[in-house]
């Protein structure tokens, strides 16, 4: 079981498959930051991918409820894998596809954390649709299009306390006989609340 109380669990710690996404340790960080979670919150995972993001809040917030959301069973099972590894109890997994299955789920979030998926606007708007009053939405791009398209989406829902913050993180790397550092992909991290 993880012994630490901190954010940041290193990534070679979860169980990965070729091609699934994975939230950097340190964006990582700054996700969990910008949900601002409450011990109590219900938190929508849209997209989970490897299940970074509901492992990290499930072990921050034991009292929280957590619905991972994701389209491929491997991946799905992948989830339930890293959770079980873990340890972590309160993370349910959903197998669906978003916007179609979000009208179903239950319960309904006071957090939202939108990783993917496509149309990303349409996700967005149907999250939205779901999320609680004084509710927080926390979207994560790495592409101008999507940067775009969820920025608008969010002045088109008269988001409060839009906030927009790009990664930039470097870790040192061994390369031959040299040590350098080596970026990490980028993200844009945007978020705001609903009144």
């Amino acid at each position: 079981m993880w012994q630490y109380v901190t954010p940041g669990i290193p990534d070679q710690q979860f169980e990965q498959l070729p091609g699934i996404p994975l939230s950097k340790r340190e964006v990582r960080v700054l996700i969990l930051s910008a949900l601002r979670m409450e011990p109590e919150s219900v938190l929508w995972d849209i997209g989970a991918g490897t299940g970074t993001i509901p492992v990290e809040v499930g072990l921050l917030a034991p009292q929280s409820q957590i619905v991972a959301i994701e389209r491929d069973q491997e991946v799905a099972n992948l989830i339930r894998r890293n959770c079980d590894r873990f340890q972590v109890k309160n993370v349910q997994v959903i197998e669906g596809s978003a916007p179609d299955c979000l009208p179903e789920i239950e319960p309904r979030p006071t957090r939202i954390c939108l990783e993917g998926g496509r149309p990303i606007k349409d996700i967005l708007h149907a999250a939205w649709d779901a999320l609680a009053p004084a509710g927080r939405i926390v979207a994560t791009v790495n592409n101008l299009e999507n940067l775009y398209a969820i920025s608008e989406g969010l002045a088109t829902l008269q988001a409060r306390q839009i906030e927009v913050i790009q990664s930039a993180v470097n870790r040192l790397e061994q390369r031959g006989l040299h040590q350098t550092f080596a970026a990490v992909n980028p993200m844009f991290i945007l978020s705001g609340e609903k009144f």
